[in-house]
């Protein structure tokens, strides 16, 4: 497998851990939008959030909500985001379900942001219908 998280998870790459236990670890980004930009990753690999299973995928959050509580305190910053993409048009650049946690500070470069669109009701209601009835 190509995956740079399972490269790292198997001690190809080197990483920066800031946390492990038997189905995650946490390492700070190579490429961070902000200091102390962390990445939750499960050990066993999923593409994104369609193929994880909803325990795991409740750890990684547990665990995402703790590391960011520490980032706050550690760094002394107020806000972080916690986020995470599916699928390339999503932003996902590294195909194995990870976590985002991102430190945010007064005035720096980090850009979360999307053009607001409108839409009539009529749509709205098509949208809320299609979603209802697309309950699995």
């Amino acid at each position: 497998m190509n995956c740079i998280f399972c490269k790292i998870l198997n001690g190809e790459i080197p990483s920066n851990k800031v946390f492990e236990n038997d189905n995650f670890i946490a390492i700070l980004d190579a490429f961070p939008a902000n200091e102390g930009h962390t990445l939750v990753i499960p050990k066993k690999h999923y593409e994104n959030i369609f193929e994880i299973d909803e325990d795991t995928l409740k750890e990684g959050y547990a665990i995402a909500k703790k590391i960011a509580t520490s980032i706050k305190k550690a760094l002394n910053v107020k806000d972080i985001n916690i986020l995470q993409n599916n699928g390339a048009l999503a932003g996902q650049t590294v195909n194995h379900f990870h976590i985002h946690i991102i430190p945010r500070k007064e005035n720096d470069k980090v850009v979360i942001k999307s053009e607001q669109i409108n839409v009539d009701n009529n749509r709205i209601n098509e949208i809320l219908n299609s979603i209802k009835n697309s309950y699995s």
